[in-house]
């Protein structure tokens, strides 16, 4: 095997191979007389067919095959003979198609770029530091009654904040109502900011059976044109009002979260535990997102295109998963949407592949034994959610793939300058809890007075 490499570009590197010929004649030779055997053909008893026949009929599609599988399987082979770390798929082109003396093709790819760390000692990390207090688990458990509270309907009650008020009603401008404005037995809770401004607060005082004429003017923002920034009314008829009730503390409370023996005691420590895993991942990632935004921008890597590519296109599929599902063709969605992200990713996925190789990082059991029991610990039954992932090779792997990662961000932390920031529960957990809060856009055609 004869290999020279030419560099084509940043990263681009063009390798030519050139084989012994006399092995690709045999293999053709060998494949035709296979093809002469086996094949049957109008006029040719089976098995008798002319060799000259088989090689005008089968040769040109023979030879590409050959080629084709000669090339996939030395070429990755030259690679390794010339210490060449492709990034990516190579383009292999047979350039001695039509010369029968040689046998020679050209693999065209891209290589990995040599990275070389930056000092790291001037990047500050703030590392917050909090405590689940007994006023933070107080204030938890009431926001867990609040989800669970149910409504109950009380005769004669006006309307107040918190209340679920059911409705008729229909919206008009002018005198001619609109479409998509009106609906009936809406249950509407007061308050919580469901429908437009000022469309809540004119439902406080009203009771069962009353009406209303109700004027609002629709947001400049709203999501259909024809409404945004219109003075309308809406004839509003009071169906039933409902008062919130919240659910005791007590033993069928307690069951919902796992608590059997139906103590106020053993319920708060379960949420207390819950709370100090809740509050322990968001203080790595909140902290984890400084290390990794610290590196990218302290370092310039040339990045490789087909990485990149790779990495758009698997956000492409992501995001057609999400809102399209398998109706929606992923590269509908234009490349330049995820570019700057996709080369981030590659760029911190590389920075990071450098630094497990160079200090020949392994994953540390403890730690994936610890990140499993953080996974199983919210389940009824933790012990057997661990067994499952230890009987489950590839899910093991990506813990050990995550523990990996989080031993890099501990080594660069060692190399940073890091300041603790104290923090309540609440300011801690934040950034964590507005991931995935935004709130897509109602659909006006549902409901022409919802926000």
């Amino acid at each position: 095997m004869q290999v020279t490499i030419e560099t084509t570009g940043a990263l681009e590197r063009k390798m030519t191979v050139q084989l012994p010929v006399e092995d690709f004649q045999q293999e053709v030779q060998k494949r035709l007389q296979d093809t002469a055997r086996r094949v049957r053909l109008p006029g040719f008893r089976p098995g008798r067919v002319p060799m000259k026949e088989v090689q005008r009929r089968f040769g040109a599609g023979v030879r590409q095959e050959v080629a084709g599988e000669l090339m996939q399987r030395t070429v990755f082979q030259a690679m390794a003979q010339e210490s060449l770390r492709p990034a990516g798929q190579p383009n292999l082109d047979w350039v001695s198609e039509h010369d029968d003396s040689q046998f020679a093709y050209a693999a065209t790819f891209e290589v990995f770029p040599e990275i070389t760390l930056s000092d790291l000692g001037d990047c500050t990390v703030e590392q917050p530091e909090a405590d689940v207090t007994e006023g933070d688990i107080d204030t938890m458990i009431e926001r867990l009654r609040e989800q669970r509270k149910t409504f109950v309907e009380s005769e004669g009650r006006a309307a107040e904040e918190g209340d679920e008020i059911t409705v008729d009603f229909t919206g008009y401008l002018g005198e001619e109502a609109f479409e998509g404005g009106a609906a009936e037995d809406a249950k509407i809770v007061i308050g919580s900011g469901r429908m437009i401004p000022g469309f809540e607060e004119g439902l406080k005082g009203l009771k069962a059976g009353e009406e209303k004429r109700l004027a609002v003017t629709f947001p400049e923002d709203y999501g259909n044109e024809a409404l945004k920034g219109q003075a309308a009314e809406f004839a509003i008829t009071v169906k039933s009002v409902a008062q919130a009730e919240l659910p005791a503390l007590d033993e069928a409370f307690f069951t919902q979260f796992g608590v059997e023996d139906g103590e106020l005691d053993s319920f708060r420590a379960e949420v207390r535990s819950n709370m100090e895993r809740e509050l322990r991942n968001a203080v790595r990632t909140r902290v984890k997102n400084q290390v990794m935004d610290a590196l990218a921008d302290k370092h310039e890597v040339a990045l490789p295109h087909a990485m990149v590519h790779e990495e758009i296109h698997r956000m492409q599929h992501d995001m057609a998963r999400q809102f399209g599902g398998q109706g929606m063709d992923p590269h509908q969605l234009p490349a330049e949407l995820f570019r700057a992200q996709a080369e981030r990713r590659v760029k911190l996925g590389l920075l990071m592949a450098h630094i497990v190789d160079t200090e020949a990082l392994t994953a540390d059991e403890a730690r994936v034994e610890a990140m499993l029991e953080d996974i199983a610990a919210p389940y009824d039954e933790p012990e057997q959610v661990k067994s499952w992932y230890h009987g489950n090779e590839e899910q093991m792997n990506q813990l050990r793939n995550a523990a990996v990662e989080d031993q890099v961000i501990d080594w660069l932390l060692e190399k940073m300058a890091v300041t603790t920031v104290a923090l309540s529960y609440e300011d801690a957990i934040a950034a964590a809890q507005q991931q995935g809060s935004a709130a897509a856009e109602e659909d006006t055609a549902d409901d022409g007075a919802e926000g």
